[in-house]
């Protein structure tokens, strides 16, 4: 079992920057492999960027590629996203999910790859 919590939303301008967090439960996090999504009101939940258990191979959405990065700190049991130049369309509650243990080398762009999520934290985006 994982219990993930996301913190670090808030409220920021365009072309600003913020800092997500995700700090998750169990001893086995570092066999995890990480991602985050988001969802926009009125929208889908869609991928953001995911990282595998190694944290060695990262991928990312087009829409924020060169804009965000993803990290984990298996020691601290956490994964980060780093949002640079954010643009309005950047709004949503963003969460972070876990998938494994020991998940495939695949890139982790679908929800129903993930057994377990956080709840989401807002970022707003004021251009």
């Amino acid at each position: 079992q994982v219990q993930l919590v996301e913190s670090g939303g808030g409220l920021v301008q365009a072309g600003g920057s913020l800092s997500l967090s995700c700090a998750a439960s169990g001893r086995t996090f570092s066999s995890y492999a990480m991602g985050w999504f988001r969802q926009a009101p009125g929208k889908e939940r869609e991928f953001v960027a995911h990282i595998r258990w190694s944290g060695g191979t990262t991928n990312y959405a087009d829409s924020v590629k060169g804009r965000f990065t993803i990290s984990r700190d298996n020691a601290k049991n956490t994964v980060y996203l780093r949002m640079n130049s954010l643009k309005p369309e950047d709004t949503a509650v963003y969460y972070c999910a876990a998938r494994g243990p020991w998940a495939g080398p695949t890139r982790g762009v679908r929800e129903n790859e993930y057994n377990y999520w956080g709840q989401g934290t807002q970022v707003t985006v004021s251009s």
